[in-house]
């Protein structure tokens, strides 16, 4: 199969903008991936160590909004989020099992650092109330000062730590 090119990413972002104006329409809220992570954790947790949700007053919260938490319209947002790109890989030419590095270091390198950056993400977006794609992208769409925040921190993090994590692309 031939490798196709990637998407014109003006396009892309419009593309993106149109699932958020939709997702407006269709749920009455913008987009969001760390709600869906919570709620497959707190359903994990609720699974496994029931007393524990009973006994912790965060998971007794959580449960008491969201009394089925996997129901949530976010989880079945990130099951298409997976099915599309796995699609969308497929379709294109790139489905490949490979680990995206610099050839100046190791898998494992690469590896703990992807999986570092993700638990500090995932922490940051509890701390800031929401994803990159909850509170920055949709938070700027309903015109909240929150939102530009958000995204210009996002940006000028991306900057400040760029030339440390540089070695794991280049």
């Amino acid at each position: 199969m031939k490798v196709k090119k990637y998407m014109n990413p003006y396009l892309g972002g419009a593309l993106l903008g149109i699932v958020l104006v939709i997702a407006f329409w269709v749920s009455g809220r913008g987009l969001g991936a760390s709600g869906a992570a919570k709620s497959a954790i707190v359903a994990g947790v609720k699974t496994i160590a029931p007393s524990h949700v009973e006994n912790t007053a965060y998971y007794k919260d959580y449960v008491a909004s969201h009394p089925k938490p996997l129901k949530s319209w976010l989880v079945f947002e990130m099951l298409g989020v997976v099915v599309g790109g796995f699609l969308s890989g497929a379709i294109s030419g790139r489905l490949k099992f490979q680990v995206e590095k610099s050839p100046k270091i190791t898998n494992k390198t690469r590896i703990t650092f992807a999986v570092l950056g993700g638990i500090l993400f995932g922490f940051g977006s509890q701390l800031g109330r929401g994803c990159t794609s909850g509170s920055a992208l949709t938070g700027m769409a309903v015109l909240s000062v929150g939102g530009f925040i958000t995204m210009a921190s996002i940006f000028a993090t991306a900057f400040a730590l760029a030339y440390f994590a540089r070695k794991l692309w280049i």
